[in-house]
């Protein structure tokens, strides 16, 4: 039996030639890809990316196949499909060119506060948030990540208080100027309430969602920020994070979903923190297909 050597030699010759520049620009490249994808996973832009993927295996396969008019089609529906996708990926667009503008695509650096510092702030806004759900009080709390929410924070007024309980009930207090709108919360301040948020233009959700739900959907979609809600309907407490709304929450669960706002689980300072989630995401993925 012969064993074919031709490869590792080509393999051996091919490597020969790489510069150190080449091997630069494909780490940056492969950055660059991580990045986006990790932008967009989790959000409705993933599904029109597979949905992307999809046409472009389909008009391949025609062309082998020389099916010509199935190929011309799946050609012209691709030309309009990139001709829309700056509307349909508005938001992720805008939240792409806002972490290049602060300098955070590649390197993020997070808000993160010292443990017990942040745990207090985080037990606060719970207890808050179970006092305005038992007396059905409405309220809307915005926690910036990091986006800056400067044009948000704007439309209301500004605080820059110590965040208590006792503070935030004050805030949404039930026909106070501050009760409609939205507080924003800025690393360990009340920095502003009362301020205007854009609502989702989605559609199909349910009817017993009011403003303040679709408000916090709304801006949920156009940054990263961490949006509470409480019901004066059904004092139901939410979330709203990348566009879904997670319902029903009891202290215990509200608590798990705000702690990592406040406090990063590891540093993406560096290329080791950066190289650190990776291994992380693909060590779990690993252990999922094994089981």
């Amino acid at each position: 039996m012969e064993f074919d050597i031709s490869f590792p030699a080509k393999f051996t010759g091919l490597a020969s030639t790489m510069r150190p520049s080449d091997a630069l620009e494909i780490l940056l490249v492969a950055i660059i890809l991580y990045k986006l994808y990790a932008m967009i996973e989790g959000t409705r832009a993933i599904t029109l990316v597979k949905g992307i993927l999809v046409l472009f295996l389909m008009n391949f396969l025609c062309n082998f196949l020389n099916l010509h008019l199935l190929s011309w089609i799946f050609e012209k529906i691709m030309t309009w499909t990139f001709v829309v996708l700056p509307i349909v990926f508005q938001p992720e667009l805008r939240r792409t060119l806002e972490r290049l503008g602060q300098g955070r695509f590649i390197f993020e650096e997070h808000r993160s506060l010292e443990e017990v510092e942040a745990n207090k702030i985080v037990d606060e806004l719970v207890k808050a948030a179970k006092s305005l759900s038992a007396t059905k009080t409405g309220a809307l709390i915005v926690i910036e990540r990091q986006m800056g929410l400067n044009d948000v924070s704007d439309t209301g007024i500004k605080l820059d208080a110590m965040i208590t309980s006792e503070l935030i009930l004050n805030v949404f207090f039930v026909n106070t100027p501050l009760h409609d709108g939205a507080a924003i919360i800025r690393g360990k301040r009340l920095y502003s309430a009362g301020c205007l948020l854009p609502l989702t233009e989605k559609r199909g959700l349910s009817k017993e969602l009011g403003t303040r739900h679709r408000a916090a959907i709304g801006l949920s979609e156009q940054c990263d920020a961490l949006i509470l809600v409480v019901s004066e309907e059904t004092g139901t407490i939410s979330i709203a994070e990348n566009g879904k709304l997670t319902r029903k929450l009891d202290g215990e669960k509200l608590t798990k979903i705000l702690r990592p706002a406040f406090i990063s689980p590891h540093s993406r300072k560096s290329f080791s923190g950066f190289f650190n989630e990776i291994f992380r995401k693909e060590s779990s993925y690993f252990s999922r297909e094994r089981n």
